[in-house]
């Protein structure tokens, strides 16, 4: 495994007003409700359920890791069943301690798994699986100062592998329907951000960034996205990032009702009370 940018001596604190570092996971959660933020990360609070989605959609990254691994050590591509048990092993470690599992209509693990068999089947058949890039990293953790005043940037990368002349940066997503471009630029913002940290590893190549994205479709499909690493964009993303954590440090936890999110959301009993 590669180094990452900075290292930390002091124990990383996961919860609290006064964390030392940030994460786009975190800065996404307040975006899309600073109440659900502060039951999180501030008042620590535990999840009265986890979505079905959330379990499979973690193992199957587990299966991708395992097999990306395998390759960085130099070993023969994982087979179907080994893939499998790798998400098996993850499905059981991310459930154990979860009491209550909401599973989607008409789902449940026997269904999930026979769709998780499907996903990783098509995976091992694209070309994507086999790639000629030199993976130098699985489950990068890299951390750094991008503003100053503001904790340091926490990212994780999926997948850090090398070119003759660029740094690629891949990011895995399940999905329920196929992607287009224009959605993967959409979502770029998570991996503009650990651009910016990763530039600084090999600053004499070029970083070009990637979705690898599978839908859980009943033909389930792979596709990579190249995402274009904007620099006007790259700025714009940070200065979100700069405004979302001031006011997070200002105190503004408020709800955001959305017929998106809200049904979902494990802490509805505590935002109605």
């Amino acid at each position: 495994m590669i180094a990452a940018v900075d290292q930390r001596s002091t124990p990383v604190s996961v919860v609290g007003a006064k964390r030392d570092y940030i994460s786009h996971s975190a800065i996404t959660t307040y975006q899309q409700c600073p109440l659900r933020y502060r039951f999180k990360y501030v008042d620590g609070l535990p999840e009265r359920f986890v979505s079905s989605n959330l379990i499979f959609g973690g193992a199957i990254h587990s299966a991708l890791e395992f097999h990306f691994t395998e390759l960085l050590y130099g070993n023969e591509p994982p087979t179907q069943d080994l893939l499998l048990d790798v998400f098996q092993d993850a499905w059981r470690g991310r459930s154990e301690d979860c009491e209550d599992i909401r599973f989607g209509k008409g789902e449940d693990h026997t269904s999930l798994s026979a769709l998780a068999d499907r996903m990783l089947t098509t995976f091992r058949e694209n070309p994507a699986s086999a790639s000629d890039d030199t993976v130098i990293g699985i489950e990068e953790e890299l951390r750094g100062e991008l503003i100053p005043g503001v904790p340091d940037l926490l990212a994780r990368i999926d997948l850090l592998t090398t070119t003759s002349d660029a740094l690629v940066i891949t990011d895995f997503k399940t999905a329920r329907s196929r992607w287009s471009q224009n959605q993967a630029e959409n979502s770029s913002s998570q991996l503009l951000l650990y651009s910016e940290l990763a530039r600084r590893l090999l600053p004499d190549r070029e970083v070009r960034l990637r979705f690898l994205v599978l839908t859980k479709t009943k033909t389930p499909t792979v596709e990579a996205f190249d995402v274009k690493v904007n620099r006007r964009r790259s700025h714009r993303t940070v200065q979100v990032v700069k405004h979302t954590w001031q006011a997070i440090q200002a105190g503004h936890f408020y709800p955001a009702p959305s017929p998106m999110n809200c049904p979902s959301c494990p802490y509805r009993s505590e935002c109605n009370a």
